[in-house]
């Protein structure tokens, strides 16, 4: 089993009506993602949303249609082009 790391870009990031912000992370191709829910609150007092994450392999699911895969790889060299990847946004 591989424990390698692929770096990934914040490409969204959603609130809901309980309290709960949804944290996308994917590739730069936009092909896996990583998604993350937090409360509100614990994203105020807890760790910083970074432009970017390193994420094992086996965290990522691969994105099943294309238009979400353009949307997130779109988004992902946006990121990466504007921010580092520590960056709090």
């Amino acid at each position: 089993m591989s424990n390698s790391t692929v770096q990934c870009w914040l490409v969204e990031r959603s609130f809901d009506q309980r309290n709960l912000v949804t944290l996308v992370y994917a590739t730069p191709d936009g092909s896996r993602y990583q998604q993350r829910e937090r409360s509100s609150t614990a994203l105020r007092s807890g760790p910083t949303v970074t432009a970017g994450a390193e994420i094992p392999e086996s965290e990522l699911q691969p994105v099943t249609d294309e238009e979400t895969r353009e949307r997130y790889a779109d988004e992902a060299e946006r990121i990466a082009e504007q921010h580092a990847p520590d960056d709090p946004i």
